[in-house]
């Protein structure tokens, strides 16, 4: 990893402000003054000091991304470009993984991390952990699709989901919704509408929780998570960081 990553990544400033660290002879990598931002350093194995103190090399990365509908929610796929081949190498080092999965043509906000932990938890039914997306409906959806939401539809193999909070936000021959459901079954959003003769055209994913989806992001953009959305995180699954 980058010496300039590795210290931005650690909170020593961004990448201008490491540079100038550097710049200034206040970085030591095995006790020798390093100046280039350029060097690679092996964390685990290098002692890096910044005026004197031993950087702690964190063990998780945490990224938020906007995921395109071309790629795969998976870590390696045999046919298909994944969500962890658009990473930089100094992120794939982490050995991330996707939370969870998006289908492929599904856009929108997913959380990669190399927290198995954290992974489960949030995946995890019994957490009922909302997730909130984004519809363009090919049908008029009413009241009555918000009251059959709500109880829960039975989906085309009989499995009964549980409740989910309907929204709409324009309803006519093309109708625009938000629709927040705690589970994940396969195509759940597409099938849960189908259930009641509609069609999912466009599905994004705008939130997980309360942790909405940067807006800044563009498609296949990506940033890490900031302290506080990763304390939410482990707050509404019960964990510490």
């Amino acid at each position: 990893m980058r010496i300039d990553k590795l210290l931005a990544n650690m909170g020593y400033g961004t990448r201008k402000e490491v540079k100038a660290l550097l710049k200034g002879g206040n970085v030591r990598i095995n006790g020798n003054p390093e100046k280039s931002p350029k060097t690679h350093v092996n964390p685990s194995e290098d002692l890096v000091t910044v005026m004197g103190e031993e950087v702690e090399y964190k063990e998780y990365i945490y990224l938020m991304m906007n995921k395109p509908g071309d790629l795969i929610s998976a870590t390696e796929d045999a046919h298909d470009p994944t969500v962890i081949d658009i990473l930089q190498p100094e992120d794939q080092v982490f050995d991330p993984f996707p939370v969870g999965r998006l289908d492929k043509d599904t856009e929108g906000l997913l959380l990669i991390t190399n927290d198995g932990q954290l992974n489960h938890r949030l995946t995890s039914p019994k957490k009922d952990v909302g997730k909130t997306y984004f519809a363009v409906i090919d049908g008029k959806v009413t009241e009555e699709d918000i009251r059959k939401f709500s109880e829960g539809v039975t989906l085309d193999d009989g499995y009964q989901t549980k409740p989910g909070k309907l929204v709409i936000i324009e309803s006519g021959d093309v109708s625009k919704i938000e629709l927040t459901i705690t589970e994940g079954k396969f195509h759940q959003v597409k099938r849960m509408f189908e259930a009641v003769d509609k069609k999912v055209t466009y599905l994004k994913r705008v939130m997980i929780g309360e942790l909405g989806l940067d807006e800044n992001l563009d498609l296949g953009e990506y940033r890490e998570l900031t302290d506080e959305e990763i304390d939410y995180l482990m707050g509404i699954t019960n964990l510490e960081q």
